[in-house]
């Protein structure tokens, strides 16, 4: 085995176990805190807090990966720094110490993202960027599926403050995973989109461009403004049908989390592998488009059963959804700005716009569930991506040219691998 096979391979591994490294409690922190006393709309404002600290954070940390090269060391750092962060809930039941650590996490999350996409740019550069990043997303997943599975068992055998434990393991096997990937291997200039910089166009060869070329890229803006109305709507249906039906009492609060979260990641292995394979044929325009359309569907079940098996067809939309837009979105946009010098920049641009969909998604969410019921809250958070739709269908002769992507010939000869 060569040495860019064993680092893609510790790359796959990165991706699987930081999956519960990098979100702490995640999902169960809603009904932990909800165990606690706390009403829905109070959690849903915590929430808003990491969500607006990401936001804020997701560009800069793009524009520092673009200029480090000792990204390694910045996934080893911010997951440390998010399972310390993790623990403070578990210790404190202060309203400022969980809001710190909300937003402490959320901060080494938005830096992980970037991280993580400029190693693998740096690896396999832009031609083989699809084909990686879709196997990246489906162990990703496959971390994701498995941490829930052993966080709601070991929460409802040993009690939640076990889910801490675990988060802390998967973060330990996930800093010996990126270690494990030679610096050397890592090309921070190809990281960084610069690989394709040709002479002849008014720069020399491996010129960044200044930021306004983000703020003047027309596709760009629109791919943000269809993500940021999509996770309006999508941020809060998860932890918010959790709440649902553990509060109705169908169902114990570790277990049937930790069902919300298996189900849509078993389902996003399987949809990111299919959005690799879309993408390399027809590019990325579909891709997303089916991406948007499955959260109405999404928002009017899970309004219409707040029931214990509610959780299948629900949380399999989620899948569907979140599956196919974890390969489109880094794709879209490294292919966008290749030559840029800017990609990283850009993906924390992008995530911070969709940030503050996702970011206020648990605030508005859980004061419609308090002021409406959770029916109600549900209908309208699912109806916000039908301005997605609207923006990506309104803008098709755009976008469809922007979105066709550049097939990966080593996918015809390697196939899938989750």
């Amino acid at each position: 085995m060569d040495e860019r096979k064993r680092a893609t391979r510790s790359l796959q591994a990165l991706n699987f176990f930081m999956a519960d490294m990098q979100a702490g409690i995640g999902p169960f922190l809603g009904v932990f805190l909800q165990q606690r006393g706390w009403a829905t709309g109070a959690i849903g404002s915590v929430m808003t807090a990491g969500g607006i600290a990401g936001m804020a954070m997701t560009a800069p940390a793009g524009a520092f990966i673009d200029h480090s090269t000792r990204k390694r060391w910045v996934v080893v750092i911010t997951g440390i720094c998010t399972v310390l962060a993790s623990f403070l809930i578990l210790y404190s039941r202060s309203a400022y110490v969980v809001t710190f650590s909300q937003v402490a996490t959320a901060i080494a999350g938005a830096t992980i993202g970037p991280a993580v996409a400029g190693i693998t740019l740096g690896l396999v550069r832009q031609r083989g960027f699809n084909a990686q990043n879709g196997r990246n997303q489906a162990w990703n997943h496959a971390g994701n599926l498995v941490g829930a599975g052993l966080s709601g068992w070991l929460g409802w055998k040993f009690g939640m403050a076990a889910i801490f434990w675990l988060a802390a393991g998967f973060g330990v096997l996930a800093i010996i995973s990126v270690l494990s990937i030679p610096e050397h291997a890592i090309d921070h200039r190809a990281a960084r989109g610069l690989e394709a910089k040709q002479d002849g166009d008014g720069k020399p060869p491996g010129h960044a461009e200044g930021f306004r070329a983000l703020l003047r890229h027309k596709p760009m803006s629109i791919l943000a403004a269809c993500l940021a109305c999509f996770h309006l709507g999508n941020g809060a249906m998860l932890p918010l049908y959790g709440m649902a039906v553990v509060g109705a009492g169908k169902g114990d609060a570790a277990m049937f989390t930790a069902m919300t979260v298996m189900v849509a990641q078993a389902v996003m292995i399987l949809a990111s592998l299919i959005a690799m394979r879309m993408a390399a044929r027809g590019g990325y325009w579909l891709v997303l488009l089916i991406s948007f359309l499955a959260l109405p569907l999404r928002g009017y079940l899970a309004g219409s059963f707040i029931e214990h098996w509610g959780v299948w067809p629900v949380q399999a939309l989620d899948g569907v959804g979140a599956g196919l837009q974890s390969v489109a979105v880094p794709g879209l946009v490294a292919c966008l700005l290749n030559g840029t010098g800017r990609v990283n920049v850009g993906q924390g641009a992008v995530m911070t716009v969709q940030g503050i969909g996702a970011s206020l998604s648990p605030a508005i969410g859980g004061w419609l569930a308090q002021i409406l019921g959770y029916r109600v809250a549900f209908f309208i958070l699912g109806s916000f991506a039908l301005a997605s739709v609207a923006l990506w269908v309104g803008f098709a002769a755009i976008m469809r040219p922007a979105c066709a992507g550049t097939p990966d010939p080593g996918e015809r000869d390697e196939g899938p691998r989750a």
